[in-house]
């Protein structure tokens, strides 16, 4: 039999071998940048190199770059918006500059009720409804593009009357000795940015204490539905009835979106080389319960750009909003081209007459 100090220097040994293994483990994942040792952001809804472009490495490949966040308050408190933004930095020499060109790509994630001002809740639609954006499958209330996303939660969620979302905004600028231009800036895959959104969706519900039981999930495929952008003409997203009159110096591109019988969105933006896209028109049909909800408080009415129609037994909201750079500014016009817009979508999707009344122009 070992005597008890053989035993112990036995123990010892071991001891240190297990130590040691433990150490060349926690090293190993340390120098590859595996699980545990990966950044999370965003209140710990995305981990580093889960998957998504801007999380992986490839988002870091000019010199200097570094990604940053910031977190501004927390989902729930207080029934506000919380925001992160998660930024990447970098720079390269200026052949023409003795300082360098720096690059900002930043992705900011918002929780919160949508904006409760006209103004800023019309501005929220043209953002988030863009025609660039292909619908969420599975039946959730959302649309994704590379550069976007947004989903709206459900009606647990609302903060005084609102409906709550949970949104994911793209922007990239570069600043050089020709000034400070934007640029484009893809998030990831449709299917990967759809991750990011839901990952995000789940962590804010669940500290808003409205989470459902079972996270947010689709097993349907995300696939683009969205068309290419091209120049935009008459009819408009060939949507019978809906025309502007142009001009010759013309740089409006139009973007078809969705076109079902629960969801139909069309954009028109203004496109200026190194300048963000400037949203100049926006039409949206919205069937289901709770994409209808995002317009709820706004004023109604034809010279509104708002009615609400029953359409099939749904209560079918119809929404424009023209710029004054390509509407008469909520004239006779503008409310024209509503009502064309109503009609023909209407019929396409079995709408009875609309229920609101004509209201003064915006």
């Amino acid at each position: 039999m070992e005597d008890g100090g053989k035993r112990r220097r036995r123990w010892v040994v071991l001891g240190a071998v297990l130590a040691g293994a433990v150490l060349i483990s926690g090293i190993t994942l340390w120098v590859t940048d595996s699980s545990p040792f990966k950044d999370r952001y965003c209140w710990g809804a995305w981990e580093q190199d889960s998957g998504p472009r801007f999380l992986g490495d490839d988002a870091l490949g000019k010199s200097g770059s570094e990604r940053v966040t910031a977190e501004s308050g927390t989902p729930g408190s207080g029934g506000k918006t919380a925001t992160c933004t998660l930024t990447v930095s970098s720079s390269v020499h200026d052949d023409d500059s003795t300082q360098p060109i720096t690059f900002q790509d930043r992705v900011t994630l918002s929780y919160g009720p949508v904006p409760e001002a006209p103004d800023k809740r019309r501005d929220w639609i043209d953002r988030y409804f863009s025609g660039s954006a292909s619908a969420l499958p599975g039946g959730l209330d959302g649309l994704v593009a590379s550069d976007r996303a947004m989903l709206i939660l459900p009606e647990v969620c609302d903060v005084a009357g609102r409906a709550s979302a949970v949104t994911l905004w793209a922007e990239s600028w570069g600043d050089g000795h020709l000034g400070k231009r934007a640029m484009p800036l893809t998030i990831g895959s449709l299917p990967d940015v759809s991750t990011m959104l839901l990952d995000a969706a789940d962590v804010g519900m669940r500290k808003a204490g409205c989470a459902p039981e079972k996270p947010l999930r689709t097993s349907v495929p995300m696939v683009r539905l969205a068309e290419r952008d091209d120049s935009a003409g008459n009819p408009l997203c060939r949507i019978p009835g809906v025309t502007f009159t142009w001009g010759k110096d013309m740089r409006y591109q139009q973007q078809v979106g969705v076109v079902g019988d629960r969801l139909q969105t069309c954009s028109v933006v203004w496109k200026q080389r190194g300048s963000p896209d400037e949203p100049a028109a926006q039409f949206v049909m919205a069937g289901s319960p709770r994409t209808a909800a995002v317009f709820a408080g706004l004023p109604e009415g034809s010279g509104q750009g708002l009615v609400r129609r029953d359409c099939d037994g749904r209560n079918t909201v119809f929404y424009a909003h023209i710029g004054p750079g390509l509407g008469d500014g909520g004239g006779e016009k503008d409310r024209q081209v509503f009502e064309r817009f109503t009609d023909a979508v209407g019929k396409r999707v079995g709408c009875g007459p609309a229920k609101g009344t004509e209201g003064a122009a915006r």
